[in-house]
């Protein structure tokens, strides 16, 4: 590389000191906008001291560009807290300072120019009500540095340099992880690599339920049973393991990374809500993978708004229960053995306080004939992408439900119950993101590599290595936020802001990795041959899902207004 100070990127040993120096002074200055946009928003959205629904949801865009712009200093702190580990460990190489200064330099940039939501949203400082002042406090001497220095052509031709070398990490960049940890990726990528990844895309183009051999090998590993205690039967580790390996196996095949999902949904569901005899029944056969859950949720007229939920549920004399009303988008519906319905019981409501859940049984069905039990049916829904576990609508009709499986035997709970599970879920998801987008990552890299264009390989071409670099990028800023975001729920702490902070951005980062990857193949990338026509429509789903970006930067405002 050049040595004027021009083209030379910093984080070269040269430099090293300098870097972090600076980026620990640009979190400084991120806060410190983050904090004013606070005041400026609150100042919008707020009636006699409290926030006010009316006015927050006129000031959506300035709202939901304030969570972003937070999301984005959060993650900024991550990738900081990340740098000094690894360079206190003698781990911050080359590839990690290129990484950590391009991330700075672009989102910091950003930050003062426009943070994109989405293709065609564009929030400024001033949509946020931020004065000309306010901007220019930003631009202190640190941040000015890493916006000029820091993402240069330079600096991402030479990380693409470091990727293209053939001795990279299997994540680009070292995670920060443990060792144990670690070795817990090696294993399911290895598992992935071997069991997943050569079929996955025959499963997607044909739409056929992944294999119950894999599923049963997933058991086997104890997929189900990551976080569940071992007291019940699971390994008892820690949300970081649940985002290792919800990454790698997500990385084969999204639906293969996706349904540890629903394990861990029901799993948080019984250990926070349940009654002792209900973990002692349900967790261990979770853990084991007997039994195969389904969340049974969302309804066709309701969507993000939960609390006017019609399905109903009426107890008997017997002291069981039926249910009735339609369901729609569940996902594996037709092979699972319990679903857990959220349902109204408590007549004249109309909002979350009627709500109540259950842990309803059924008998699984197959592909042909999903439904074997009276009361209950449903049809398939064809999706785009994130197939292999079929997405269904499900109907009750005087289902059966019996009387013990009232979620800790308690009506109106339901709503409360399913908000503890959110943390969990949404950070498992913002994991499966990551999978999707370094599956986007090697996949366009390796077309880039081996695809030659006149006279060179496409990897040589700086717009195509601009591509690959900022996928690169974001990844890692991506996986910093959400194992940060892990750690707090694994240390007890509240973490619905943090876990949505990652889940809203990994969906974004998973979504531009396929497409840009996807540009890579060129025409190719739009055959149905190449597996990134695949990651494309798999990608889609997470912005949707477990939250839409709109509720969820709705949700990370009000909660960080308020």
């Amino acid at each position: 590389m050049p040595h004027d100070g021009q083209t030379m990127p910093l984080g070269s040993d040269a430099r090293l000191p300098d870097l972090l120096t600076l980026t620990s002074e640009a979190c400084v200055a991120i806060d410190n906008l983050v904090a004013k946009a606070k005041i400026a928003v609150a100042a919008q959205v707020t009636r006699n001291g409290r926030i006010d629904a009316a006015l927050l949801e006129a000031e959506q865009t300035a709202t939901h560009g304030f969570a972003w712009l937070a999301t984005y200093a959060q993650a900024l702190r991550q990738m900081q807290h990340w740098a000094e580990r690894l360079d206190a460990q003698g781990k911050f190489g080359d590839m990690e300072a290129l990484l950590h200064q391009i991330a700075f330099g672009e989102y910091l940039w950003q930050c003062y120019g426009g943070i994109p939501m989405s293709q065609g949203e564009i929030v400024r400082p001033q949509d946020m009500h931020l004065t000309q002042q306010d901007q220019r406090d930003l631009m202190t001497p640190a941040v000015m540095e890493l916006c000029n220095r820091g993402n240069t052509q330079a600096a991402r031709t030479r990380l693409v340099e470091l990727m293209r070398d053939g001795t990279a990490n299997a994540t680009f960049g070292a995670s920060g992880l443990d060792d144990e940890l670690e070795m817990i990726r090696d294993q399911f990528r290895r598992w992935s690599n071997d069991r997943v990844a050569p079929d996955a895309h025959e499963w997607h183009l044909k739409d056929e339920l992944i294999p119950m051999d894999i599923i049963e090998e997933m058991a086997e590993m104890g997929v189900f049973g990551l976080t569940i205690p071992e007291e019940y039967g699971g390994l008892g580790l820690p949300k970081a393991a649940m985002c290792v390996v919800s990454e790698e196996l997500s990385r084969g095949y999204i639906g293969v990374g996706s349904l540890g999902t629903r394990s861990e949904i029901a799993a948080e569901l019984i250990l926070c809500g349940g009654t002792d005899a209900q973990k002692q029944k349900w967790l261990p056969r979770l853990a084991s993978g007997e039994t195969l859950p389904t969340a049974v949720f969302t309804e066709p007229n309701t969507g993000s708004d939960l609390g006017s939920l019609r399905t109903k549920g009426v107890q008997g004399a017997d002291g069981n229960w039926t249910l009735n009303g339609n369901k729609t988008w569940i996902t594996h519906a037709a092979r699972t053995h319990v679903m857990t319905v959220l349902a109204r019981t408590i007549p004249d409501t109309k909002d979350y306080r009627g709500l109540s859940m259950f842990l309803a049984e059924k008998t699984p069905g197959t592909d042909a004939q999903p439904w074997q039990d009276p009361g209950i049916s449903g049809g398939e829904i064809e999706v785009l992408g994130y197939r292999g576990m079929k997405e269904y609508t499900v109907n009750f009709d005087d289902f059966a439900v019996k009387g013990e499986n009232l979620l800790g035997e308690t009506e109106g709970q339901g709503f409360k119950q399913l908000m503890q599970t959110f943390e969990s879920a949404r950070i498992q998801t913002a994991a499966r993101a990551i999978g999707v987008a370094q599956a986007a990552l090697d996949a366009a890299l390796s077309y880039a590599e081996t695809r030659n264009q006149f006279g060179k390989p496409l990897a040589a071409f700086p717009r195509i290595g601009n591509k690959l670099a900022m996928m690169a990028v974001e990844i890692m800023v991506t996986r910093q936020l959400t194992y940060f975001s892990a750690a707090e729920k694994d240390n007890d702490r509240r973490c619905d802001i943090e876990a949505g902070m990652a889940k809203l951005l990994g969906a974004r980062t998973a979504w531009a990795a396929a497409d840009n990857g996807l540009q890579v193949h060129g025409g190719n990338g739009f055959a149905l041959e190449y597996p990134i026509s695949r990651l494309l429509c798999d990608a889609r789903i997470l912005n949707i899902f477990e939250g839409a970006a709109e509720i969820q930067a709705q949700v990370i405002a009000r909660r960080l207004l308020g």
